[in-house]
């Protein structure tokens, strides 16, 4: 989990990873797939697609020596590394560790400090390197830029609360968060300019990727559905359960009498992953729901409406929009999801091998 290929080179501060799961999620609903956030979109590696099912062998291969990483002191000096004279400050390294524990939704386990403290030194001096090449090459991110991928961070949060407890818990403070923001902006332009005209995939190449890979563009049965949640709280009792599901009975009858699905979710639904969006919760497929939600989600048909469903988090009422049959999804249809997958698995070797070309020219020394 905490490889060096899972760290942005351009480091975002982990801000846009710190949203609550939504409460679709906690109702058994299926979540939809996740975007990701504004500052990694520049820089994260795409996930490797999985392996094949490889068949058992009676014997396993001898495994290679793991590498074995010079010991971090438990208290970081003033200074850790510099690049060309610029420094990198232990609060640099310590900063950027509990942005990538952000990302991975716990800390660093101690067998691994030393590893992930060396690999995340390399990833600061690739991006220090990085922002003095954007430098030396005049590139310019103007205020009005900084300002709307401010907006778009802050519009990862609930609310400003959140927001501001989020820079707390990273220890950052919000003019720190604009500098890094103005440099992280600056060094994706000069990447931009550096590799994306380098970056070029023909078709033959996502076919090939397509037939190596077949398996992947299978799609299970799924049913596209709305639903409304009447949440139970954690404990509940013979009257909060009856007063729960009286509430998810009116709502029902109201159905049943032509109300608006969409409008009354959005008044009435509990759950706040999809209330905003009429209890959309898009196409869900088996094994991701709470199993009575599952069971009669899955026996719905298209415009049909269920009665009060109950689950350990609250009362649904689900109405199916769509059955989808399960299906191989055709080259034509994988070849744009195929195509910016290797487009960006591309980008990142050239970015790598720019960087290497950086570091052969640059005074790089690591102080710990």
């Amino acid at each position: 989990m905490y490889k060096a290929a899972a760290v942005a080179i351009l480091l975002a501060v982990g801000l846009a990873c710190q949203k609550a799961p939504s409460q679709s999620q906690q109702a058994g609903a299926a979540a939809k797939p996740s975007t990701t956030s504004p500052q990694q979109a520049a820089s994260t590696p795409p996930p490797q697609a999985p392996a094949a099912g490889t068949t058992a062998q009676p014997a396993q291969p001898a495994q290679p020596a793991q590498p074995t990483f010079k010991p971090v002191p438990p208290q970081l000096p003033a200074v850790v590394a510099r690049v060309n004279g610029e420094a990198i400050s232990g609060a640099d390294l310590e900063q950027a560790v509990r942005a990538l524990e952000s990302q991975v939704g716990q800390p660093v386990p101690i067998e691994r400090r030393d590893q992930v403290y060396r690999q995340m030194i390399d990833q600061l001096i690739a991006y220090h390197l990085l922002a003095q090449a954007s430098s030396a090459r005049g590139v310019v991110v103007t205020d009005g830029e900084v300002d709307a991928r401010l907006k778009e961070i802050r519009q990862q949060f609930p609310n400003e609360q959140a927001f501001l407890a989020a820079l707390g818990q990273q220890k950052m403070t919000f003019d720190r968060l604009r500098v890094q923001t103005r440099s992280q902006l600056l060094v994706g332009k000069m990447i931009d300019t550096e590799i994306a005209p380098k970056v070029a995939i023909a078709d033959k190449d996502i076919g090939a990727f397509y037939e190596q890979n077949k398996d992947k563009f299978s799609e299970p049965e799924a049913v596209h559905l709305t639903h409304i949640l009447i949440r139970l709280p954690s404990s509940p009792d013979v009257g909060a359960r009856a007063k729960a599901r009286a509430q998810a009975g009116d709502i029902l009858k109201q159905l049943k009498g032509g109300g608006d699905f969409a409008a009354l979710a959005r008044q009435f639904s509990q759950d706040q992953g999809s209330a905003a969006s009429g209890g959309d919760l898009g196409f869900v497929v088996r094994g991701r729901t709470a199993p009575a939600f599952e069971t009669v989600a899955f026996a719905l048909k298209p415009g049909e409406l269920s009665g009060v469903v109950e689950t350990q988090f609250g009362y649904h009422i689900i109405r199916c929009i769509e059955r989808r049959p399960a299906r191989q999804v055709p080259l034509a249809e994988a070849s744009p999801r195929i195509s910016q997958y290797l487009t960006e698995q591309q980008r990142q070797q050239k970015t790598a091998v720019f960087i290497e070309g950086l570091k052969a020219r640059a005074k790089v020394e690591i102080l710990i």
